[in-house]
């Protein structure tokens, strides 16, 4: 999945730890070593200059696979494998201390392109899908993994590091991909096979990780004592929470965290876009193939994928550095660039041009990752890093939960089964109403912090 790499950074705290520090002399302190190999795991297992020519690739005449099977009865099985792989994953990359479930992440994307290179019939491609779904659902295991061995302090670089590397890693086998493709004239069969190649060498290079001594939840009295009745210290606010006997402190922090109602609409929107996003991403493909056929010209998919991930990292670079009043204009914000992402979907669906279908994809992804960055600062500004990583783990379940009926009801073959450009239409439509909805939030948000004002304004002594 080209997009799953956007939200993953987001998910990367999810498995960090504040306060218990990792003892001076222990694997806290050689962080390079593990901080290499993770991020030399991540370059290689997203060098795969195979996946933008997926579709093309299945609907090739030697697969026997029509389109109302990939697109109905193929594809969907991956967001019904990713949502109900996601928490029991999430639970045991903790209990297993992170690596044994980077392990398994590579094995399961090399179990997925084997089948991708020599399975034949609808059943099988199912069952990669499958895989392909706990390849994606493992991928919290990547971006946690390096919390438990390094010290808090390094958390910001190691992260950027290891976003760094999948990031690169895409952009290269992108590249590569399109290259061999228009200049080469490489068979999409021999792009599977560096794919495959590229995936093994990170699967090997995993079990050199060193194994991790604590973890967030099961692990946690291997460096700190530990109880439900201990006093728990904001860092942020410096309010002192006391957890309840018998009542879990997740659950406690998880309802803390949305009561806040800034917190709760950048959650809200969080959920309703990365839903539509990876809609959007999953059967982009899929629409230009309806636009273009590829079995009759040259295509460009890997090229476009390569300039969209790199122009939307310089996008949440420029954002970065742009100070603006987010709690006072968020909400119209995200109505306004919600309302140019429909747009770019609605471009995308009815001009059926592939160029101009390229451009909106590009200018798409662009949006996405810049309002998803924006979000994640929001959330993670007044949380603490257990905090922010319960809030974006329950995030991106309802998102996927959201997608799955999605799913569902328009694409799967059981359901409607709609074809690609009525579900597009569809998924522009779910965008706009989105900014309706966050339009109208976010107007009233405004009038009432006016009204506030001026209330406190003639309350002022200084007032006539």
């Amino acid at each position: 999945d080209p997009g799953s790499s956007d939200l993953s950074v987001s998910c990367a705290g999810m498995a960090g730890l504040r306060g218990a520090r990792p003892a001076r002399g222990g694997p806290g302190c050689c962080w390079a070593l593990p901080t290499g190999l993770l991020c030399a795991y991540g370059f290689f297992c997203s060098v795969r200059p195979s996946e933008p020519f997926l579709t093309r690739y299945l609907l090739e005449p030697h697969k026997n696979l029509t389109e109302t099977q990939v697109f109905n009865e193929i594809y969907p099985v991956w967001t019904y494998s990713y949502l109900a792989l996601l928490f029991p994953v999430f639970l045991a990359t903790d209990y297993l201390r992170y690596k044994p479930v980077v392990l398994l992440q590579g094995l399961s994307l090399i179990i997925t392109w084997f089948l991708l290179l020599y399975a034949q019939g609808l059943r099988a491609f199912q069952l990669l899908e499958f895989f392909y779904g706990m390849g994606t659902a493992t991928d919290i295991a990547y971006y946690s993994y390096i919390y438990s061995v390094v010290d808090v302090d390094l958390y910001r670089k190691v992260t950027s590091y290891c976003r760094s590397a999948t990031l690169v890693g895409y952009t290269v086998g992108s590249v590569c991909g399109q290259l061999l493709v228009s200049l080469a004239g490489w068979s999409l069969f021999s792009l599977n096979v560096i794919s495959l190649t590229s995936i093994s060498v990170a699967f090997g290079t995993a079990w050199f990780l060193p194994m991790p001594r604590k973890s967030l939840f099961f692990h946690h009295a291997a460096t700190q004592p530990f109880s439900l009745e201990m006093k728990v210290m904001d860092c942020k606010n410096g309010a002192i929470v006391q957890d309840q006997p018998g009542v879990p402190r997740v659950y406690l922090r998880m309802l803390k965290c949305y009561s806040s109602r800034t917190m709760l609409c950048w959650s809200v929107w969080w959920a309703l876009s990365t839903c539509g996003y990876f809609q959007v991403i999953n059967y982009a493909q899929g629409l230009w193939e309806m636009v273009l056929p590829s079995q009759s010209t040259e295509i460009y998919n890997g090229g476009v994928e390569a300039a969209s991930t790199l122009l939307g990292a310089v996008a949440v670079f420029v954002v970065g550095h742009i100070k603006t009043s987010w709690a006072m204009w968020g909400e119209v914000a995200l109505a306004l660039f919600s309302f140019l992402i429909a747009a770019a979907v609605y471009i995308m669906n009815t001009v059926h041009n592939i160029w101009v279908c390229y451009a909106s994809y590009v200018v798409f992804r662009i949006i996405y990752m810049l309002l998803i960055t924006i979000a994640t600062f929001q959330i993670a500004t007044n949380l603490s890093v257990e905090r922010y990583a319960l809030v974006f783990g329950v995030n991106t379940f309802i998102a996927l939960a959201l997608q799955t009926l999605l799913t569902l009801i328009v694409v799967d073959a059981s359901g409607l089964g709609l074809d690609i450009f009525t579900q597009f239409m569809i998924y522009a439509s779910y965008f706009a109403a989105i900014s309706l909805v966050f339009l109208g939030s976010g107007l009233y948000s405004i009038m009432r912090a006016h009204r506030r004002q001026e209330q406190v304004h003639r309350k002022s002594p200084d007032s006539c």
